[in-house]
């Protein structure tokens, strides 16, 4: 079996859903392993922000994400100022409305993309550092990447 988090080997460490009964047999279906504390640990703590999703409450936005919303306030006011700042909302057509949706949605999403991207690049140019830094294996010897 592999961790549910990180794929390695399972070592024992294990969660399932208590809310179930024991002679349910979603109960087993609802069944996850790790490797570690630490990759348990993590999963609990991402289940546990997704059962508040759940139950109503609201998370709260990552930085990147009030990033992001923050990236789409200018095109929102740009379409705004473009049909009737004195206009309120309620006298929007649907069309508008929709329009108004779209610009939002496509700023946020365009600035999550480059900021993702970002983020990979900088990963990778790390991993690469990282690979140019390890010596060469010898022939015969363990050939995995020690991290």
């Amino acid at each position: 079996m592999t961790c549910a988090l990180c794929s390695r080997e399972a070592r024992g460490f294990g969660i399932f859903n208590p809310a179930l009964q024991r002679t349910d047999p979603r109960r087993f279906l609802e069944r996850w392993v790790f490797c570690s504390m630490r990759c348990m640990e993590a999963f609990s703590k991402v289940m546990e922000r997704l059962t508040g999703l759940q139950e109503g409450a609201v998370l709260d936005p990552s930085d990147l994400e009030i990033a992001a919303m923050r990236a789409a306030l200018a095109p929102l006011g740009d379409y705004v100022a473009s049909i009737g700042m004195e206009r309120p909302l309620a006298d929007y057509g649907k069309g508008e409305v929709l329009r108004l949706v779209e610009v939002v949605i496509d700023a946020y999403q365009a600035h999550m993309l480059i900021e993702h991207e970002r983020l990979a690049a900088t990963d990778r140019a790390f991993l690469e550092q990282r690979l140019a830094a390890q010596p060469l294996p010898v022939s015969g010897a363990n050939s995995r990447i020690p991290f």
